[in-house]
């Protein structure tokens, strides 16, 4: 057994304190007790997943990772892409998606502006002062964001839901027209951030906004904002279909045989962000977060007319390099014969237009 070094002593201690005063911070969600599979009665489950996570495997990862050599954020550069946020501000006709960083994206669809799992902070943490840190600086500051109209919201994680953004967006446009869609159990937690436009969402309900119809679909995650409330509110994936444009957000989830269920009742897609980074170690990670190989596996389940990778090179949350999912990628759509552009990785802030 190796000696600690003094900096391995101070994530150990770091990471145990950031676990209690997760626990400090954290709510439990109040839930629906119906019987559906994926409801368990005092929370949601996996329905194609009987072996669950342990918090004893999270801790022998954390400890294995401690003699990895993990690259700091310092050693990897992602260039930016030269944006237009006055087009994007004006634009009402064009079916345009941004990449914004990680998982949030802004897609303007039908004269109307969604945002997804909006995050600007520099860390994915409940505390700014440790947890992951922002590689990148995202693709489009908060101000440069046209009006927004609806906010998509995949689970309760640090990286998907963040507190900050998501109060200072609601207090930029003042709140009257944003519209947050949340999966089953997260409403409350917006309510208690002074936050009523709310839509709750259970896997397949649909509600009607405007010109759009949004589906929440089931996706195979888990929730855990404390180490306390395991479970207690919902994961999603979101369909957004105005008349004559289909678009699917995985947000977060492992390979699942829910994708091909996606693609028959709601595809085929004309656009689909799919994650493909967050994947090792996969002994850990294969149930929760897919690797680029089965993010092309998705692409083509649901029957994706072009999709764009999201979930990577933005924080540092497991253990490959932030640079090797589009490798990957790449390889695998060779691998699958897709016709180059097919699967897109952007820069952080590049704008396509379809």
């Amino acid at each position: 057994m190796h000696a600690l070094t003094s900096a391995q002593v101070l994530k150990c201690l770091l990471l145990l304190f950031t676990f209690a005063w997760i626990m400090l911070l954290g709510c439990t969600a109040q839930v629906s007790t119906s019987r559906k599979p994926h409801h368990t009665g005092d929370g949601f489950t996996n329905v194609h997943l009987t072996e669950q996570s342990r918090f004893v495997d999270f801790l022998r990862w954390r400890w294995d990772r401690l003699w990895k050599q993990i690259p700091p954020p310092e050693s990897y550069h992602f260039p930016p892409a030269q944006n237009n946020p006055h087009f994007l501000r004006s634009n009402r006709q064009q079916t345009t998606l941004t990449w914004i960083g990680h998982a949030t994206l802004l897609l303007q669809l039908g004269g109307r502006n969604i945002l997804t799992d909006p995050h600007f902070s520099k860390r994915a943490s409940p505390v700014q002062w440790a947890g992951p840190k922002r590689v990148v600086e995202p693709g489009l500051t908060l101000a440069q964001l046209p009006p927004i109209d609806i906010v998509i919201i995949s689970h309760d994680h640090y990286d998907a839901l963040d507190k900050n953004s998501v109060k200072k967006l609601y207090q930029r446009d003042s709140g009257d027209k944003i519209t947050f869609f949340v999966p089953l159990g997260l409403k409350q937690w917006f309510q208690r951030c002074g936050i009523d436009r709310v839509v709750e969402l259970d896997w397949w309900q649909q509600h009607r906004d405007g010109n759009l119809e949004i589906t929440a679909v089931p996706v195979q995650h888990w929730s855990k904002r404390n180490v306390l409330a395991r479970n207690k509110s919902l994961w999603a994936g979101w369909v957004i279909c105005s008349d004559d444009y289909r678009f699917f957000f995985a947000g977060d989830s492992g390979y699942t045989p829910h994708f091909k269920e996606i693609g028959q009742k709601l595809g085929p897609f004309d656009l689909a962000a799919i994650p493909i980074g967050a994947y090792e170690p996969r002994w850990f990670m294969k149930h929760h977060h897919m690797n680029p190989q089965e993010a092309v596996m998705v692409h083509q389940d649901i029957a994706s007319r072009k999709s764009v990778a999201i979930h990577w090179g933005t924080f540092i949350l497991t253990d490959e390099p932030l640079d090797e999912p589009p490798v990957k990628l790449r390889q695998a759509m060779d691998k699958a014969g897709l016709a180059p552009g097919e699967f897109q990785l952007l820069q952080h802030g590049e704008t396509i237009i379809d």
